[in-house]
């Protein structure tokens, strides 16, 4: 067996040569070269697919969700924080959906009302900031808009917290998503987070997200290695991603605007919220998979988003 420099592998097997290479969507392709009686060459090739993301909706509902996102464009409304705000209208622009980033309180009554859903993240928090969340939440509400809700650390501190349960009370979010920590310092006002990261993993966070969903009626989403969407009575998972994911800030904050984007064309927010997680899964294995840093993780991840398509997934 021979390494070569451009990532292929030589094997010579009882008179055949073959030869694997893995492309650009983590997919093993083999050819093997061998000898016939004749005296020429035959061979034959197959492709394996190393991708490990798995989901428990089916493969047709992530693709019909997907083929919405893409033939509808919808206009999502995001008033999120200062470091996510360019990947964040970057990936939505990737998946097919229109990003408008605006937190102008004056405006969010007129721009609610053009909006297929509403994305409030609170990683930058002022006072001006939350007026806006909160006139823009409940605008959302009044016209059962899409909510999506991402408590950017919760537990960090008493004031963040504390935001994100009065937007929660006040503007009845359709989903909330989170990391471990912030999910259960929700539900439970001892935990404490890591700043904006998790010190709690999702599966640790799942019950305390079951009870945050019955109690709100909204769905939630705890990211990790696992991701474990629930209503309270129905759980699914998505596995996958990758390790490398986390090396890139505001990752999270971008799978919350995708969510986003799903939420504005499906009625159900249980599998729009696993579809859009199980596309940001699939979308960062792939890049991944090639990706020499975080750097061109983050380049690659938007281009696989782009060319991710209902018969690509």
């Amino acid at each position: 067996m021979t390494a070569q420099g451009n990532g292929e592998i030589v094997w010579q097997v009882a008179g055949c040569t073959v030869v694997s290479f893995v492309g650009s969507q983590k997919l093993l392709n083999v050819v093997a070269v061998f000898p016939s009686v004749s005296g020429e060459c035959g061979f034959f090739c197959f492709t394996l697919n190393l991708i490990t993301m798995k989901t428990t909706i089916s493969q047709h509902a992530l693709a019909e969700a997907l083929g919405k996102v893409r033939s509808t464009s919808p206009l999502v409304h995001n008033i999120t924080n200062y470091v996510a705000m360019n990947n964040s209208a970057n990936a939505l622009l990737a998946i097919g959906a229109s990003p408008v980033m605006a937190h102008w309180t004056d405006e969010m009554e007129a721009m609610t009302a053009i909006a297929g859903a509403l994305v409030i993240n609170i990683g930058t928090l002022d006072g001006e900031w939350i007026e806006g969340m909160l006139a823009a939440g409940k605008a959302a509400s009044r016209r059962s808009t899409p909510i999506v809700l991402d408590p950017v650390g919760a537990g960090a501190t008493p004031q963040r917290t504390a935001t994100a349960l009065r937007i929660i009370e006040e503007c009845k979010p359709t989903i909330i998503r989170g990391n471990g920590s912030e999910i259960m310092a929700l539900v439970d006002a001892d935990i404490r987070s890591k700043g904006v990261d998790s010190s709690q993993s999702s599966h640790d966070a799942l019950s305390a997200a079951q009870r945050l969903a019955r109690q709100t009626g909204a769905v939630v989403v705890i990211s990790g290695a696992t991701d474990y969407i629930t209503d309270g009575n129905t759980t699914h998972t998505v596995e996958g991603g990758s390790p490398m994911m986390t090396s890139v800030t505001g990752m999270g904050c971008t799978s919350t605007a995708l969510v986003g984007a799903f939420a504005a064309v499906c009625p159900d927010a249980l599998v729009a919220s696993t579809a859009a997680m199980a596309v940001m899964s699939l979308a960062g294995e792939r890049a991944a998979s090639y990706a020499k840093g975080n750097g061109s993780l983050q380049v690659g991840f938007l281009d696989e988003l782009y060319n991710l398509t209902p018969d690509t997934l």
